[in-house]
């Protein structure tokens, strides 16, 4: 019997691969191929499939790309791509530190500490894996479905599996969870930190996000999210309460070179949701926030990256302030609250040397503007500054050495400064 199943399964397999290597049609990367058979249609099927599934415009310098093992249905309308990538780093910081695994220039101690000032750590939580399904069909058209996680799921140590994004597109809609229409995640230089830049705009958010191409280059889109609002509060005047609207983010984008450039201008709208102790009412403040960001490929060698963000009560928005209780904070007036103004900006130039090998530098700052209530120790900005080079010695394989330099200045310009020197290895699968 069990030589029986062992045959049986040996020629489901020799069967299946004899089919799917019929014909070779088109090689769209060195490590992708689309496979088909003399049917006409199922040919066609394949081609547009695998199209929608190599498409790399428009992801984060530390996005997986198009996936090494794919499954491709026999009408060829549905294929199923699974990669991701296992990344190890090694770090030392010199001279002063960011106290955690990634460089947050908000966490740089101010005043600097003499007992704080080197430390060796190695990481392999950042790789990923992921999942993506691509496909046709009659009655709703080209739809992909695509799930993300990372290893950062623990609190404490890491090691737990997270999920990052999980979404569904169908036509020009994407519902789920994915980076925030506000976040302009190809125009963010290239770093091996997990974090970034401190003045970069980046959010993960769930949303329902329309996208709608205009023509001659322009497009632009809008989608209700729910995102994350932190507070700093008085207990004895006012209080977080659940969010009741969700955040609108908009753009408009102009693109050419096929998608590799583009200048995107973003709006955001916010309803921040608190409670009164005093008045005992629940009361809102409107939060808002405009951004000029894009990528911008001058020629074979060089690229440019911007973004410029300003507004008030989008602090979770804000790289180096997200999470820290800076979207409302107490107002001059026993129980009220306001949105303080804020701003983010990050330039970078990456020089592609050969192929195989690139060198990057790029600039970033945070700033806070408002700080009626908050204590003369509280962060004002943040400076962020990094050079690193990338080489891919195989296909699949890359490595990278950076160099890191942030600092942190509070109110009463007392400030604290951090150097990192990171390294990678990383191998796409």
């Amino acid at each position: 019997m069990k030589k029986t199943i062992l045959i049986a399964a040996t020629l489901a397999v020799v069967g299946c691969t004899t089919a799917m290597a019929a014909v070779v049609d088109s090689i769209f990367t060195p490590t992708a191929v689309v496979v088909s058979n003399e049917n006409e249609e199922v040919k066609n099927n394949s081609y547009e499939v695998m199209k929608a599934m190599y498409e790399a415009n428009g992801l984060h310098f530390q996005d997986p790309r198009a996936p090494r093992f794919l499954f491709l249905d026999r009408k060829g309308r549905v294929a199923l791509g699974i990669g991701g990538y296992v990344k190890g780093t090694m770090s030392v910081d010199m001279d002063g530190i960011s106290n955690s695994p990634d460089f947050v220039t908000y966490n740089i101690p101010t005043p600097e500490q003499p007992d704080m000032r080197s430390q060796f750590q190695m990481d392999a939580s950042t790789s990923r894996i992921f999942f993506k399904l691509v496909g046709r069909n009659t009655a709703i058209g080209d739809f992909s479905v695509y799930i993300e996680g990372d290893f950062r799921g623990t609190a404490a140590g890491y090691y737990g599996m997270r999920l990052r994004k999980a979404y569904i597109q169908l036509w020009r809609l994407r519902i789920g969870r994915a980076w925030s229409t506000f976040t302009d995640v190809a125009a963010i230089p290239p770093t091996i930190d997990f974090q970034g830049p401190s003045g970069v705009t980046i959010s993960m958010n769930t949303m329902l996000q329309y996208v709608q191409p205009l023509g001659n280059h322009w497009s632009m889109a809008m989608a209700v999210e729910a995102a994350t609002a932190t507070y700093t509060t008085d207990r004895q005047y006012n209080s977080y309460i659940n969010q009741r609207i969700p955040d609108v983010p908009s753009y408009v984008q102009y693109e050419w070179n096929e998608g590799s450039s583009h200048i995107r201008l973003s709006n955001l709208f916010r309803a921040l949701s608190y409670r009164n102790l005093v008045a005992d009412k629940n009361k809102f403040v409107i939060g808002w926030a405009t951004q000029l960001s894009g990528v911008i490929k001058a020629s074979s060698h060089i690229t440019f990256y911007f973004q410029g963000s300003y507004g008030r009560g989008y602090t979770t928005y804000l790289n180096d302030l997200g999470g820290n209780g800076f979207d409302l904070i107490p107002g001059e007036h026993n129980g009220s609250m306001i949105a303080p103004y804020a701003m983010g900006v990050v330039g970078g130039i990456q020089y592609t040397i050969i192929p195989r090998l690139f060198v990057s530098a790029a600039y970033s700052q945070c700033r806070l503007f408002d700080k009626p209530s908050l204590a003369a120790t509280a962060y004002r900005n943040g400076q962020y500054v990094v050079a690193n080079a990338f080489y891919s010695p195989f296909n699949n394989c890359q490595i990278g050495i950076e160099y890191l330099y942030g600092n942190r200045r509070n109110y009463n310009d007392v400030a604290g400064d951090a150097h990192r020197i990171n390294a990678m290895i990383q191998y796409n699968f």
